[in-house]
């Protein structure tokens, strides 16, 4: 099987023949193509299957309302008491909802609200627990704002007390392996859900994280899961992907997958990634304290939507937003 990677480029001097990305300003000429068997090499874009040359050129619907042709920020509202950068800041109720009202107005599209851990080694939440985390904030936001609202979960009640709440979609870190009712539900409620990879459960993933081929290996699991929710009634057109940036991976597992973020085009689906403040950005960056990597967790969201990518996930949304808004105008 061979995959395809668009060598994605901007700006306006697009030559005849160019392949807008995804219904974007983005265009590309070129594409590599990666085999498990085979070294990679570069082909002109007018080689591509017709299938894979559709997927990567159509325009992507809207999720929860949002234009997927532009790039949007999607501000994290960690409401436990230990997240590994935030833990404890938003665990009341009118801090959480003020906290995500300014996030909005400091440039986020849409907030993702979680109420369970998912820092290496972190223990499972009961739902209960979860669910009176989460569910009130929830309402709290929607009730101030018309924002849309993600919930962060892996768990079915936990995910149908958030849309009774206002949430509008649902974003699982286990890429809906965990819990078998969550995808029935999504698919039932008819709301977009973002599928993201993950290698193990957050208590052990970071134990002698291993692949054949990291990039090629989760390609081919986030292509599954989309198949398998297409298959339950989830509309393919509302699934976001996540490749899990340092969920079960090393420092090269990361790197290697974002410099190859532009593959994941193939599948059809929206982008989302999430780097903000992480392990990885510490130590290239040589910045110990989480709060602090902020630079570097703009300089790999820049490089992500660089690549296509449509929803970055972060804590700074202020400086985020700032940073976007500049290379918005440089190109």
């Amino acid at each position: 099987m061979s995959y395809y990677r668009p060598l994605v480029r901007h700006g306006d001097a697009r030559p005849e023949g160019a392949i807008h990305l995804a219904g974007s300003a983005l265009w590309f000429t070129e594409v590599e193509v990666l085999d498990r068997l085979a070294p990679p090499r570069i082909v002109p874009a007018g080689l591509l299957p017709e299938e894979i040359r559709f997927r990567l050129m159509s325009r992507r619907a809207a999720i929860a309302g949002l234009d997927m042709t532009h790039p949007h920020i999607m501000g994290i509202l960690n409401v436990t008491p230990d997240s590994f950068s935030d833990g404890g800041q938003h665990d009341e109720l009118t801090s959480a909802r003020d906290a995500a009202l300014q996030m909005v107005s400091d440039g986020a599209s849409i907030i993702d609200v979680g109420g369970e851990s998912t820092r290496p080694g972190a223990a499972e939440v009961e739902e209960l627990e979860e669910i009176t985390r989460t569910a009130p904030v929830i309402a709290a936001i929607r009730e101030a704002s018309e924002v849309p609202i993600s919930i962060d979960t892996r768990k079915a009640t936990v995910g149908m007390e958030a849309l009774e709440a206002g949430a509008s979609l649902i974003n699982d870190v286990s890429g809906f392996t965990f819990d078998a009712a969550l995808a029935p539900l999504a698919a039932q409620a008819g709301v977009p859900v973002c599928v993201m990879h993950a290698q193990g459960d957050p208590q052990t993933m970071q134990e002698n994280p291993h692949y054949e081929n990291v990039v090629l290996d989760v390609y081919d699991f986030l292509a599954a899961q989309v198949d398998q929710l297409e298959a339950i009634g989830v509309l393919r057109e509302q699934i976001v992907i996540d490749p899990g940036i340092g969920f079960g991976k090393s420092e090269a597992h990361n790197l290697a997958l974002l410099r190859n973020l532009s593959l994941f085009h193939g599948i059809g689906c929206p982008i989302l990634l999430g780097v903000s403040r992480k392990g990885f950005i510490g130590a290239i960056g040589k910045e110990p304290q989480a709060a602090r990597r902020a630079p570097g967790s703009i300089a790999v969201g820049l490089a992500g939507f660089a690549q296509g990518v449509q929803l970055l996930r972060v804590h700074d949304v202020a400086e985020t937003a700032q940073a976007l808004r500049l290379w918005q105008a440089t190109r």
